[in-house]
């Protein structure tokens, strides 16, 4: 989810509603949660093919605390996001959200009729033609498929 796409899901809401999240295994985020953190993160990298790359994305971190009573207004969300955007320049990024799990676990994020779920990411191989992996190998989201017509397939 762009932060474009996560402002606009906000504004349907009241200003004074408490935006409601779901857990990637479908458990409801406590709605005392806190918005610690939205951030730019930056990540250059050379991929295992060599290819050097850099990637943009905003980073958003709910925590718990004890303090049950505790609520996140729509209203001061989005103006937590607008003032990260004017300290950091953030375009129109892909959001991420951090969540503590195990570990500090990292999801997307999708808008939803109550509100918005995390949503489960994976990694893959940039490069897997350099590491010998074939289309196939590849899990089946990852997977390039052949959209080139054929003779009298009816597609051209």
């Amino acid at each position: 989810m762009k932060i474009s796409q996560f402002k606009s899901a906000l504004q349907l809401a009241k200003p004074t509603d408490n935006p409601q999240f779901l857990q990637s295994n479908g458990v409801p985020v406590s709605a005392h949660y806190h918005i610690t953190e939205i951030g730019l993160i930056l990540k250059n990298y050379v991929d295992c093919g060599g290819v050097v790359r850099q990637e943009r994305k905003a980073s958003m971190q709910l925590w718990l605390a004890n303090d049950t009573d505790h609520r996140l207004s729509t209203e001061k969300l989005l103006d937590i996001i607008e003032k990260s955007e004017q300290l950091f320049g953030l375009k129109d990024e892909e959001l991420e959200v951090e969540f503590q799990g195990q570990t500090i676990e990292t999801y997307g994020m999708s808008a939803q009729d109550f509100g918005f779920q995390f949503t489960t990411k994976k990694t893959t191989c940039l490069a897997p033609d350099h590491c010998g992996i074939s289309n196939e190998q590849l899990p089946l989201e990852m997977q390039k498929k052949n959209t080139a017509c054929t003779p009298n397939s009816g597609c051209c």
